[in-house]
């Protein structure tokens, strides 16, 4: 039975039906039924103004970059860097050489690791992460660790969820050479203190890498205030396109570490004894990128940074509000994860029904929900579980999203009563 609950209007925050109608795929149907988007921390919606300007690109203005003097090239190049320019000012970078593109935040990670971490991790040292990473904040580190005989820590959670900012700090110690840590949790919402995180690592002499995937998104970063060594992040999370991410570095820091990969544009000469290397920020940009992904990007920081992270923070409360009340409100309905700060995400459990049952009946009624373990395994065995059924919200969703959501779990209810 449904418990009876009081409900606060929403705010007047800004025009969400004018926002909906960017995005030409919340107007289609699936399964008959009008589309339900609920999955934009796996990967969000573009709006048209994504789209038109990948498809500009392509249409319009496509070439190699960097190596051409005709038209076309000179463009190209300068769309790429001007995207690049865009993504500094977005997180207040001092320099545009600090902001090395890649294929997301993983290869940001893998980037790091291999490179900083190959320079500079000898045996006995320890990599620090906590148990709310996602899989591509853990694997990279293992895999480094095993090469340089360093070994990977974890900061565990409390029965909420929550960091163990106390916890924290009683695990760093001399052998500590970096913090790799997440700034909100994909799994569940968790937002972590990341700077004063940063502030105590770095009182100890520590770098520390963040993974912004979810923190851009719903809170914004200053990295300059934050003042971390690494912020990593995707576009396609960010409304951009896909094979399109960001590695923030201090400059001090990138210069110093050997490049990731070798080949074309990462150069500055090459003979078959040996080859010197360019200056940042293409040192680490070996190959022919994402170029039409990359002024995709450019669009998606344009059209964030015009609705403002401060109007989408408000609106993303809200709705994270909404729903919580509402979920509360069944009560055969167990939350996964429930620290006081979090971003616009939920992970929650019906009592006797499978995550994959419920994903595939909700889909049956249009809903997009994740099911599984959210690539935060030890996450999931924190709390005893193998997955969970997430929800999580963005700056196109309404309550009227909730409420069909809480339609959709009366229905699985129903099947499995």
């Amino acid at each position: 039975m449904v418990s009876p609950v009081r409900l606060q209007p929403a705010p007047d925050l800004f025009d969400v039906a004018r926002i909906r109608a960017d995005f030409p795929i919340l107007s289609r149907e699936v399964h008959g039924k009008p589309l339900v988007f609920l999955d934009s921390a796996a990967s969000a919606q573009k709006p048209q103004v994504v789209i038109d300007a990948v498809r500009h690109c392509y249409e319009a203005e496509y070439a190699n970059i960097h190596r051409g003097v005709h038209y076309l090239s000179e463009t190209a190049t300068h769309n790429y860097e001007a995207t690049r320019e865009k993504v500094r000012a977005f997180i207040n970078a001092r320099e545009t050489k600090e902001i090395i593109f890649v294929r997301g935040a993983t290869e940001a990670i893998n980037l790091v690791a291999a490179s900083w971490g190959g320079a500079n991790l000898k045996p006995g040292d320890e990599i620090l992460i906590t148990a709310l990473e996602h899989h591509s904040n853990i694997v990279p580190w293992q895999m480094i660790a095993e090469k340089t005989g360093a070994l990977v820590r974890a900061v565990p959670t409390d029965e909420t969820g929550d960091f163990l900012f106390e916890r924290f700090e009683d695990m760093l110690t001399p052998r500590t050479k970096i913090v790799a840590i997440t700034h909100a949790s994909n799994a569940i919402g968790t937002v972590v203190p990341i700077k004063d995180v940063v502030a105590t690592a770095h009182a100890r002499g520590i770098p520390v890498l963040i993974d912004g995937c979810q923190g851009i998104v719903h809170r914004g970063v200053d990295v300059q205030d934050v003042d971390c060594d690494f912020y990593v992040f995707s576009a396609h999370k960010l409304y951009g396109p896909s094979g399109i991410g960001v590695l923030y570095g201090k400059a001090d820091l990138l210069e110093a570490m050997p490049p990731y990969q070798g080949g074309g544009d990462m150069i500055e000469t090459v003979s078959i004894a040996r080859s010197t290397y360019a200056a940042l920020p293409h040192k680490f940009e070996a190959g022919t990128p994402n170029i039409a992904g990359t002024v995709g990007f450019g669009a998606a920081i344009d059209y964030v940074a015009a609705i403002g992270h401060d109007a989408i923070l408000a609106h993303e409360d809200d709705i994270l509000g909404y729903a919580l009340e509402r979920l509360r409100g069944l009560n055969d309905i167990q939350l996964v994860g429930t620290a006081p700060e979090r971003a616009s995400i939920i992970s929650f459990l019906i009592d006797g029904v499978h995550p994959h049952d419920s994903g595939t009946i909700l889909d049956q009624a249009g809903i997009a929900v994740r099911v599984g373990h959210h690539c935060a395994q030890p996450l999931m065995d924190h709390f005893d579980i193998a997955g969970t059924v997430r929800a999580s919200f963005a700056v196109y969703n309404t309550r009227a999203d909730v409420d069909a959501l809480i339609d959709g779990l009366q229905d699985v209810r129903k099947v499995f009563a």
